[in-house]
């Protein structure tokens, strides 16, 4: 006998709330941000060779759909070739997820993003989050639970089994046991909860959370928001990161002008606002991790050498002050497994509002790994090869699903490349990308630009695995 493949499942943060009173560890009270606030999701799902698309639909949990996607084979006396359904520019008041149904047997490829932008208010600032397959173990890194910092973690079950969570924390200084709560939480299917992390790890500058879930897995991610006296700091949508491995790159930070960016973050209350490096190690032994950072023109050299011990069981800072104004991936090796991100702040003036972004560690690029790019703003894929050399093949899918000529890169080993997204092809608008890699390994993030110093990261996932379906054998 054999289990089914089963549906193509990208579940997608909502948007951006405000606390209401008191943060506690669980069931908050929200408010919305602000007046001007907006949330979108964009979407694309990837017919099969001959043209033939799935059943897929955009929908907030438990409810109807709020895009249904075309499906079936191509129009008679049409050429069967490779084509696309899209989501563009959904416009959500809630968590939703993308579903496709698998075709032939095989996993839908599909991805989404969400869009979160606030002109005003406490959560002013741009956020944006690949929506993430759900898994039964993750890892978040990158959050901050000190003053005037607020962490909430949402946790998605959308499917019909209910989950029971462990949330494992790890921050500046290793813990010597697990807050209260944090072990058997459940969440229902077909619903989220949310927990305040400030009510769990208060006052730590660095918060990497481990997410472990039994029965059905879910899909994790955290709100992230900085607010100084009365201006806004920025707000970002954090989503998994690379599991914990002896290797870690971290593609697309950007980093502003070295002398100013240091005398912000010398003044009281901005220690957050330089670039930095959050290395999570969590195991028993200590980890002693290489970086090497390398822009467009190669590497470029870290104080110190780029050498450092990070702490077992903690999470460990290491500052990217001093380097030039650019776009830059981090690689780092160790001699025990570790996990990583990075911290990329936007705004030079102490009076004025700021954004940042978080970038993960990512697994590398893989074959036809979709990555939708939404729409405003300025955009650009960002990639980081470590070493080698990587092929990148990026076929544009515009909004009424025609795929186009591909882009191609040929990026050489310790240098980073930079894709800029147009916002038209071939005279039509732009949904996004299919994007392989050959060769060595390459990596990337979608960097984002809004209005003023609106910025954000949303890491590329890997896509759907492609195996039919999944053989049990009965035994006695």
């Amino acid at each position: 006998m054999s289990v089914p493949t089963g549906d193509s499942v990208r579940v997608c943060p909502g948007p951006a709330r405000l606390l209401e009173g008191t943060p506690v560890e669980g069931d908050p009270q929200f408010s919305p941000a602000s007046k001007s606030a907006q949330t979108s999701v964009g979407g694309i799902v990837l017919s099969d060779t001959q043209g033939t698309l799935p059943d897929a639909a955009l929908a907030p949990l438990g409810a109807p759909p709020l895009k249904a996607l075309p499906s079936g084979s191509v129009p008679a006396g049409t050429v069967a070739q490779p084509r696309a359904a899209v989501v563009s520019g959904q416009p959500v008041d809630a968590l939703t997820a993308l579903t496709a149904k698998p075709l032939s047997g095989v996993a839908a490829a599909s991805g989404a993003m969400t869009r979160f932008e606030a002109r005003d208010g406490d959560l002013q600032g741009l956020a944006t989050a690949t929506c993430a397959p759900p898994a039964n173990d993750q890892w978040l890194s990158g959050a901050a639970t000190t003053v005037g910092r607020t962490s909430v973690l949402t946790l998605t079950n959308a499917s019909t089994t209910p989950a029971t969570v462990d949330l494992q924390f790890f921050g500046d200084k290793p813990l010597t046991q697990a807050p209260p709560s944090s072990r058997g939480l459940t969440v229902k299917p077909g619903s989220s909860a949310s927990y305040v992390l400030n009510g769990y790890m208060p006052g730590q500058s660095n918060v990497a959370v481990r997410v472990r879930s039994t029965g059905g897995p879910v899909a994790a991610s955290i709100q992230q928001s900085t607010l100084r006296g009365l201006t806004a700091g920025g707000v970002e949508l954090i989503t998994a990161a690379s599991a914990p491995s002896t290797r870690q790159t971290v593609a697309g930070i950007e980093l502003q002008d070295p002398g100013q960016s240091k005398d912000l973050a010398a003044r009281s209350g901005f220690e957050d606002a330089r670039p930095a490096v959050q290395i999570t190690v969590p195991g028993a032994a200590d980890a002693v991790v290489q970086l090497r950072v390398y822009g467009r023109n190669g590497a470029v050299q870290l104080p110190g050498g780029g050498v450092v011990t990070a702490k077992a069981g903690a999470v460990t800072e290491v500052p990217l002050t001093g380097l030039p104004a650019g776009v830059y991936s981090v690689s780092a090796t160790a001699d025990v497994s570790f996990t990583a991100s990075a911290r990329a702040p936007r705004g030079l003036s102490a009076s004025g509002p700021m954004d940042f972004a978080l970038v993960a560690a990512s697994q590398r690029i893989g074959d036809s790994q979709v990555v939708p790019v939404g729409s405003g703003g300025t955009r650009q894929i960002v990639l980081g090869v470590p070493d080698g050399r990587a092929q990148i093949r990026a076929v544009p899918v515009s909004e009424d699903g025609a795929m186009h000529t591909p882009v191609t890169l040929d990026v050489g080993g310790g240098t980073t490349a930079v894709l800029d997204v147009p916002d038209t092809v071939d005279g039509a608008p732009l949904a996004g990308y299919v994007l392989s890699a050959s060769s060595d390994a390459a990596y990337g993030s979608l960097l984002t630009h809004g209005d003023g110093n609106a910025v954000s990261s949303a890491t590329i996932v890997p896509g759907a695995a492609a195996s039919q379906s999944l053989p049990v054998t009965v035994d006695y």
